[in-house]
């Protein structure tokens, strides 16, 4: 029986994640089918106490992507499931929005959903997300999983008891529906673009076959839609420099309108225009929030934290937005946005430059697949006037330099408490030395110079701390992180000779 200090090393942020099969080296597996079953059955017990029913009152929903361990994690998830009573739901291979949206669609609505999955990670590695009516659970949630998961022993259902439902062919139903509704067009709306998708053997190819394709879009040119675990080609994943020129290759060479190109279970998205451009992170949000400005005027952008000062001038002042900078975190982002909808302060948009990116019309969920469609409702109507979709962001700046540099932290029991005094002193000696420091300001420390800026902060997830700069000069990079190294003396177990690189 796995020790409750194992489960508790599963933890990471709003997930579950582990090592689920061997083949790496130093990478022993540590999230096995026993692990999921028992997770599970506290998931159970966590909405039991939620909902107020019993349990062979509620109703939860499994899916999964296509790793080569999710058959056998599911498999545990629905004993744990059938062994509780709980009204079972295969959903097979989903996205990871579409389980979410089991718990609204009126066809489905489930108490809960699992969704099987490690997003972008290596072949080698799983996970799991669970899901209730209010969204998905927050990281101090999966901690008291975990510790409940310690006390359950492994659980034996009736597989016969699962039932089955086509998930997907509902939800792609949901997409084509807002595309139809959008562009005022029942038959083939999509007749005339020409879009190709890269789905990186992950399971974003159900959008060139259950929405692009019945909608009337020319597909022709997308490239690897079968679903492979070993993920064969490049890492599924927008922010993978391999990924965006592989789905920029297969724009310009069969000369469509737009590429799309999701991560392993679509929570994510990145595009290519027609002419090549990328469009991820800085370049993603600015065209986000340029479809959405009409309809929100003056309204709040939520972004991370390592956004650019030239996002901010084009919401700000081309788009007559206000932009709010906050923390790196997809679930920290969407929680900032749906708290300042509360509070009275319209924000449409939590969107992070890795391409997590949530509508608040669409329940604050970072959904890739929705982003998308936003998208080509967009580049539709712009096509409707003779424009480009392109001509949204045209006035749009970037740095001229950037750099992100990760310092790693060796040798200390508590890497997050050290980062935090790293944080701390460097603030203060940076105020000592005139040095002007961006406030409001939510992590780390950002730093602002005549021609740039640079942000220190802890990461999230990893023993390290991230240093990213811009600048709008040739050689401001170096020329900041010379300044920020400075600042660093004394601290031997933090790595700053990746400054000098």
């Amino acid at each position: 029986m796995i020790a409750e200090k194992d489960l508790m090393k599963l933890a990471n942020g709003s997930d579950v994640r582990g090592v689920a099969v061997e083949g790496v080296a130093d990478e022993p597996v540590n999230l096995t089918p026993e692990a999921a079953n028992r997770i599970t059955s506290a998931f159970v017990h966590f909405l039991t106490d939620k909902t107020g029913k019993k349990d062979h009152g509620l109703r939860v929903a499994v899916g999964h992507d296509c790793r080569i361990s999710s058959p056998a994690l599911k498999d545990a998830a629905l004993e744990a499931l059938t062994a509780a009573g709980v009204v079972t739901v295969d959903c097979g291979l989903a996205s990871t929005p579409a389980m979410f949206m089991t718990t609204v669609f009126k066809e489905t609505e489930m108490d809960g959903a699992i969704m099987i999955t490690a997003s972008h990670l290596p072949y080698n590695r799983n996970g799991l997300k669970f899901f209730t009516t209010d969204g998905g659970i927050e990281s101090a949630d999966v901690k008291k999983l975990l510790e409940d998961a310690g006390r359950i022993p492994e659980m034996q259902g009736d597989r016969r008891k699962v039932q089955s439902y086509n998930l997907m062919e509902r939800y792609g139903h949901y997409l084509r529906k807002k595309i139809r509704k959008a562009l005022c067009v029942e038959d083939d709306p999509l007749k005339g673009l020409h879009i190709v998708v890269d789905a990186g053997n992950g399971n974003g190819g159900f959008f060139v076959t259950q929405v692009l394709g019945r909608l009337g879009a020319d597909t022709s040119g997308s490239v690897y839609l079968d679903p492979d675990g070993h993920f064969p080609n490049h890492i599924p994943n927008p922010e993978n420099k391999q990924a965006m020129a592989s789905i920029r290759e297969a724009v310009l060479k069969s000369h469509a309108d737009l590429g799309l190109i999701f991560d392993t279970d679509v929570d994510r998205m990145g595009a290519v225009l027609a002419n090549g451009k990328e469009i991820c992170r800085n370049e993603l949000i600015a065209l986000m929030a340029a479809i959405l400005a009409p309809q929100y005027p003056g309204s709040t952008i939520v972004t991370d934290s390592v956004t650019s000062d030239e996002l901010t001038d084009f919401l700000e002042n081309e788009l007559g937005l206000k932009h709010h900078r906050y923390m790196r975190g997809y679930r920290n982002v969407i929680d900032e946005c749906q708290r300042l909808n509360e509070a009275g302060t319209v924000s449409p948009l939590a969107i992070e430059t890795s391409g997590h990116g949530a509508i608040a019309d669409n329940y604050y969920l970072d959904d890739g697949a929705y982003l998308a469609v936003l998208l080509i409702i967009a580049a539709a109507q712009a096509r409707r006037k003779g424009k480009k979709l392109s001509s949204l962001i045209k006035d749009l700046g970037a740095p001229l330099e950037t750099r992100e540099v990760r310092m790693s932290i060796r040798g200390v029991e508590d890497a997050h408490a050290y980062a935090e005094q790293v944080i701390q002193t460097v603030e203060k000696r940076a105020r000592e030395q005139g040095i002007k420091l961006a406030e409001p300001n939510y992590e780390g420390i950002r730093f602002v110079f005549p021609h740039g800026w640079a942000l220190l902060r802890a990461s999230l997830h990893d023993a390290e701390m991230p240093l990213n700069i811009e600048s709008r000069k040739k050689g401001g990079v170096a020329e900041i992180a010379a300044t920020i190294k400075g600042l660093l003396g004394g601290f031997d177990a933090l790595g700053t000779t990746a400054l000098d690189k």
